[in-house]
């Protein structure tokens, strides 16, 4: 069993598998392409990414890819806890710029869906997170894009008060969203 909550903004899904333990550990279904696809996500996934992150407060994002490459994810956390967000980046969208975040963790267990058309980026609430995620189309350096994570028009209100936020050269000359490339 497999549960989809929807998140606010078309298309994004919280998405729990179910888990089963008992005095040896658990174990769980993490993907089935068949359960996903009975609730509208049919994709095929053709790379698995994972990133390990040291510290707490490491931003990665916001990035997407441009069509025809752009990318489908379905991003948990291994190790540690996450604050994941998904901004929808599609100009003829009735939500177009505004965002959706949910915490990932290995306790929680659950996962998010990000569709195609959506900006996705998280910080770690931990220290040594390790997120994994699939992705429906391979890396394309060439479609590849990012927009500022503190973009005031966006108003991503990330939990990091407090936190010293660690982000790639990358990210910090990425680009707010009005000048950005987008579907």
């Amino acid at each position: 069993m497999i549960k989809v909550r929807p998140l606010g903004l078309e298309g994004v899904f919280e998405i729990i598998p179910e888990k089963f333990g008992d005095e040896r550990g658990y174990f769980s279904e993490t993907y089935n392409r068949a359960k996903l696809a009975e609730r509208g996500i049919d994709i095929e996934f053709v790379q698995d990414n994972q990133s390990y992150s040291a510290r707490k407060g490491v931003l990665r994002g916001l990035h997407y890819q441009l069509p025809p490459r752009s990318q489908d994810k379905l991003v948990r956390v291994l190790r540690g806890r996450i604050f994941d967000v998904a901004v929808d980046i599609r100009p003829t969208s009735p939500t177009f710029g505004r965002w959706v975040g949910l915490e990932l963790s290995d306790e929680k267990w659950n996962q998010i869906w990000v569709p195609r058309g959506f900006a996705h980026g998280f910080v770690t609430l931990e220290e040594h997170t390790i997120v994994a995620y699939k992705v429906s189309d391979y890396y394309s350096p060439e479609h590849d894009r990012g927009i500022r994570y503190d973009d005031p028009e966006i108003g991503i209100e990330w939990p990091i008060e407090g936190i010293e936020v660690q982000l790639s050269q990358k990210d910090k000359e990425a680009p707010l969203l009005r000048n950005s490339e987008t579907f």
